[in-house]
């Protein structure tokens, strides 16, 4: 997410986006397995609304730019949100 914000001219970088993921683990027999993933990406310094409309679009596209979400997600359900701080 972030490469995809600077790439737009928004700095992510210096704690300007932070991220908190949740996964959910269920087992499976004997085995602990994720089956869901939930990141909630939060933006500090944005204030345009042309800037939020870059990020939104960031935002939309980015998993399927993501080598670790490209990675599992056949396998694990990943959702993410976006909010402003």
């Amino acid at each position: 997410m972030g490469g995809a914000l600077e790439a737009r001219g928004i700095d992510a970088s210096n704690g300007n986006l932070t991220s908190e993921t949740v996964g959910e683990i269920e087992k499976e027999g004997k085995v602990l397995v994720i089956k869901r993933i939930h990141v909630t990406y939060t933006l500090r310094g944005v204030t345009s609304d042309e800037d939020r409309e870059k990020v939104e679009r960031a935002h939309g596209f980015h998993a399927d730019y993501c080598p670790v979400a490209r990675s599992i997600r056949d396998s694990i359900d990943i959702t993410t949100e976006l909010t402003y701080a």
